[in-house]
């Protein structure tokens, strides 16, 4: 009898030696895995960094903006820009193919974007990556009238995801832009705001939506 006892406790001290052989190799395995996982993703950040650091800097490298395309106007009076339009990060200047610009290569800092109005003209190539985010660009010269400037800039103050700004080189005294589209209207009573809005505030269109229209550049 008490040998029986001494040999069932003896395998029971066996199989829970066994299982705790078994635990730690898991364990070990497991502390490889990670170790093998991190060095994966360190070796990933510092690729992707130094590829970011020359896709900023190597201007002979990034497009300038013109490519080839053109406007194709719908029925709705919503010019669609068909070419394509680049996406890169660039330190110097662009000279896009529309005026304001309605995508392409761009500053890697967006303008804030998050109903801001701006009093002066903005840096072209920071205003193409708000739109990127799926913003909607308002943009007006001198022959803009006074009441529709200031009913416009109301708008965008309480519309996230808009900015309004004066170009006077840009051909009609009103223009909508976001990323491939843009418009003119005839002032802010204009029903096609409303709907240029509607359609195209992170929009369909937007590149990266949901991306942030904070945090950014402000005059």
């Amino acid at each position: 009898m008490g040998s029986a006892k001494k040999s069932t406790a003896a395998a029971r001290k066996a199989r829970i030696e066994e299982m705790r052989r078994a635990e730690q190799a898991r364990e070990r395995r497991n502390r490889i895995l990670t170790i093998a996982a991190s060095v994966v993703v360190v070796a990933g950040l510092v690729v992707g960094g130094i590829v970011l650091v020359q896709s900023q800097s190597d201007d002979s490298t990034a497009a300038d903006g013109k490519g080839k395309g053109h406007f194709v106007t719908g029925s709705d009076g919503v010019k669609t820009w068909k070419g394509t339009l680049g996406r890169n990060h660039v330190a110097k200047t662009v000279d896009y193919p529309m005026e304001p610009p309605v995508g392409g290569d761009h500053n890697q800092v967006w303008m804030n974007c998050n109903g801001d109005v701006y009093a002066k003209a903005l840096n072209n190539m920071n205003a193409v990556h708000s739109l990127e985010h799926g913003a909607v660009w308002v943009t007006y010269t001198d022959k803009a009238k006074k009441s529709d400037v200031e009913a416009l800039a109301a708008k965008v103050k309480k519309t996230p995801y808009t900015l309004m700004s004066p170009d006077d080189k840009q051909k009609d005294p009103i223009m909508l832009s976001a990323w491939g589209h843009q418009r003119t209207v005839t002032g802010a009573n204009d029903p096609n705001v409303d709907k240029f809005f509607e359609k195209f505030v992170q929009g369909a269109q937007t590149p990266e939506p949901g991306a942030a229209c904070t945090s950014g550049l402000s005059q």
